[in-house]
């Protein structure tokens, strides 16, 4: 694009295209009645390179989806399968979102991600109209920014577009408002990702995955046995995610583990609350009648999604050494809780 304003701290790496088209669908877009813009985070991309973007621009990549200069041609919607409320569902996939573009960050050259939720129908989408409420929009700000403020290691709202379309929801007064959210995140590998591989007995694009999530999303190099340096990274990361929810008095409502990255950054914000008083059974989402994902359940709930993940990596892996990697879950939680309980 001859107007796109070619910052040097925009540095477009489309890594996922190293995975190949075994993990992804390329879709496209929906087309919105409007584009409104009602947030965007200069913030965070100043980070990438991206805040000198124009309005007009900034819809034009953010609402209808022009491909940014030198990333990925088309949108991707990722595959996965997942645990939902402990019940194994292989019908699960990027159903209202897809990646858009990665790129490096500018203070670390770490990968980032910008990815969407409510861009319209893809391939797994089932029944669903691929649309996002603007209410749930803006709910996905408040969380992604109070929890940031916090020091939760959580992706970002980057963008938040009110699209024209009238919604009819069953849990709030309909119709309502559309919106489409881009997010900013170190990428949405889920656990949920291996589980699809590990269902199909595909080891070759298992072992593709760990060392791309070694190089890409860890920016390490792989050991004697990577399988468990990734299983061992994840529960450090997941551990820390565990024991900050905890501090900060947040209840994320939906603990799948297709909601939960290797990386253990927090993302996909729906039913999600602040617990009012310390009450280990406070329940943020109304249809987790069990308090299955309750506030003082949730790292037993993060613990019980790394272990499958360790169950997935078994198709790649002997079980010892994986068992012990997550027999530190405990105690990387503890030794995170404390200093993070001390800072307030």
């Amino acid at each position: 694009m001859a107007d796109f304003p070619q910052a040097p701290e925009y540095t477009p790496v489309p890594a996922v295209l190293k995975l190949g088209d075994a993990f992804y669908d390329p879709v496209d877009a929906a087309d919105f009645p409007q584009t409104i813009l009602r947030f965007r985070n200069d913030r965070a991309a100043a980070e990438v390179g991206l805040d000198a973007l124009s309005d007009d621009q900034w819809l034009n990549h953010f609402g209808r989806f022009a491909p940014l200069p030198g990333n990925l041609p088309r949108p991707l919607a990722m595959r996965y399968h997942g645990h939902q409320f402990r019940v194994y569902n292989p019908e699960l996939g990027d159903g209202r979102g897809f990646t858009f573009a990665q790129m490096r960050r500018r203070a670390d050259g770490a990968l980032m991600e910008l990815g969407t939720k409510g861009s319209g129908q893809t391939p797994w989408s089932r029944f669903g109209d691929g649309r996002l409420t603007l209410k749930g929009g803006v709910r996905e700000v408040l969380a992604t920014e109070m929890l940031q403020a916090l020091g939760v290691n959580t992706s970002r709202s980057f963008s938040l577009i009110e699209t024209g379309e009238a919604l009819e929801r069953n849990d709030e007064p309909s119709p309502t408002r559309s919106a489409v959210l881009v997010r900013m995140s170190h990428g949405q590998i889920r656990i949920g990702t291996f589980q699809r591989l590990a269902y199909h007995g595909d080891e070759d694009n298992m072992r593709r995955l760990v060392e791309w999530c070694l190089a890409e999303l860890f920016g390490v190099a792989a050991e004697a046995d990577p399988v468990a340096q990734l299983l061992g990274l994840a529960v450090d990361r997941t551990a820390r995610l565990a024991a900050s929810y905890m501090v900060a008095g947040f209840v994320h409502g939906v603990l799948n583990t297709d909601n939960i990255n290797v990386t253990g950054e927090s993302f996909d914000y729906g039913p999600w609350r602040f617990a009012p008083t310390f009450d280990p059974g406070f329940t943020a989402a109304y249809f987790d009648h069990a308090g299955l994902y309750a506030f003082g359940r949730q790292p037993d709930a993060i613990l019980w999604d790394v272990a499958q993940l360790a169950v997935s990596l078994r198709l790649i892996s002997e079980a010892p050494p994986l068992i012990a990697q997550l027999e530190r879950f405990e105690a990387q939680f503890r030794h995170a809780y404390a200093p993070l309980l001390q800072r307030g």
